[in-house]
C-alpha cells in the first residue's frame, strides 16, 4: 500500500502527524500532505507545534503567531506562538487570583511566582501542548495536518497527558473528598450546602482538554502517524527506538515515509566519486529499511534539487508522495 492508499481507504482519519528526527523534512512533508488533501477538495488547516519549525519559509508566507492564515483554496497555515500561550496563561491565572478572593491587585509575591513559574524549561512545552488542545478541539476542518516536534520532544508531550492525568485524578479525589467532609460539617451546622469548588472545576476542566487531546492522539479510528526518515544508519536506528516507545503510548503508527533518496540515474552521468560512495551508502541502508519496515514504507522521496519553497515546489513534492 502506498501513501496515497492510506487516505484513500481511510477517509475518517482526519488527525495527520508527521514525527521524526531534526532536519529530516517533517514540515515539507506536512505542507505537501496538507496541499495535496486541499487540492482534493478538502478544509485543511496544517500546524506547527516546533518553535524552530519553517512554515512561514515553505509557504513564503508571514504567519508566526498569527492564527490560521490562508494560503490557497481549502489550505490555512499556523505557527504557534509559544511565549503569546505564555503571557495569555499568565494573564488568565492573574484574573481568576483576583477573582476567587476579591483583590484590587495581585500581591507582589504571587506575581513573583508567576513569573518564575513561567521560566521553567517545560513551560514553553506546556503551552505548545495547551494550543494543540485549543486547535483540534474547535473541530473547523476536515484535516488537520501536526508537524511534531522532534523525536524527544514529542514523546514529551505524549508522556505529559498520562502524567498529568494521573496527577489530576489524585488531586480530584482528594478535593472530592474535602468537599464532601465540608458539606457534611455544613449540615451538622444546618448551613447552606458548600458552594461549587471553584478549584475542582478547573481541575476536571485541565482533565478533560487534556484527555480530548490525548485521546486524538491514540485514535487508531482517526489519528495517522507517519514517520519521516532519511536513509541513513543513525537517524534509522533513532527512528526505529522512537516507534517502540510511540507504541507504549499506543501511538497509532500507520507508515514510514523516506526522504532525500539521492536518484540512481545520477550514476550513469559523470559525477564526483563521494556523490558514489554516498549513493552506495544510501542503497546499503536503504535494504536495512526494506528488510526492517518491509510494507510499511510508505513512500520513497528523491532528495530535491532545491529547498522546497513556495507553491509550486510544494506542488512537485505532493506528487512525488501521492504518485
Amino acid at each position: 500500500m502506498g501513501f496515497k492508499d492510506v487516505f484513500l481507504q481511510h477517509p475518517e482519519r482526519r488527525y495527520i502527524m508527521f514525527g521524526g528526527g531534526g532536519g529530516v523534512g517533517k514540515t515539507t512533508f506536512s505542507a505537501a500532505a496538507a496541499y495535496w488533501l486541499a487540492s482534493q477538495g478538502k478544509k485543511v488547516l496544517v500546524f506547527s507545534v516546533d518553535p524552530q519549525a519553517s512554515l512561514t519559509d515553505i509557504f513564503k508566507r508571514d504567519i508566526f503567531g498569527k492564527g490560521p492564515v490562508e494560503i490557497m483554496k481549502n489550505l490555512w497555515a499556523q505557527e504557534i506562538d509559544a511565549d503569546k500561550h505564555i503571557r495569555a496563561y499568565q494573564q488568565e491565572i492573574r484574573q481568576k487570583i483576583l477573582d476567587m478572593y476579591g483583590l484590587p491587585a495581585v500581591p507582589e509575591e504571587i506575581e513573583n511566582y508567576i513569573q518564575a513559574a513561567s521560566a521553567e524549561p517545560a513551560m514553553e512545552e506546556s503551552a505548545m501542548f495547551d494550543a494543540v488542545v485549543d486547535v483540534v478541539m474547535q473541530g473547523d476542518y476536515d484535516y488537520y495536518i501536526y508537524d511534531l516536534v522532534p523525536l524527544g520532544h514529542a514523546l514529551y508531550y505524549l508522556s505529559m497527558a498520562k502524567v498529568y492525568d494521573e496527577w489530576i485524578n489524585k488531586v480530584t479525589k482528594l478535593r472530592e473528598e474535602m468537599r464532601e467532609y465540608e458539606e457534611m460539617v455544613s449540615r451538622i451546622r444546618r448551613e447552606k450546602v458548600t458552594e461549587q469548588d471553584q478549584i475542582l472545576q478547573e481541575l476536571l476542566y485541565i482533565k478533560n482538554r487534556i484527555n480530548t487531546s490525548a485521546g486524538i492522539l491514540t485514535d487508531k479510528m482517526k489519528t495517522a502517524f507517519f514517520f519521516v526518515v532519511i536513509p541513513e544508519a543513525g537517524v534509522i536506528n533513532d527512528t526505529q527506538k522512537a516507534a517502540k516507545l510511540f507504541a507504549q503510548f499506543d501511538v497509532p503508527l500507520s507508515g514510514y515515509l523516506v526522504n532525500r533518496v539521492i536518484p540512481h540515474e545520477l550514476l550513469d552521468k559523470n559525477i564526483p566519486e563521494y556523490l558514489r560512495h554516498r549513493i552506495a551508502m544510501q542503497d546499503q541502508n536503504l535494504h536495512g529499511v526494506r528488510t526492517a519496515l518491509g510494507d510499511q514504507v510508505m513512500a520513497m522521496v528523491p532528495e530535491m534539487e532545491r529547498d522546497v519553497t513556495g507553491l509550486p515546489a510544494i506542488e512537485k513534492l505532493a506528487n512525488i508522495m501521492f504518485a
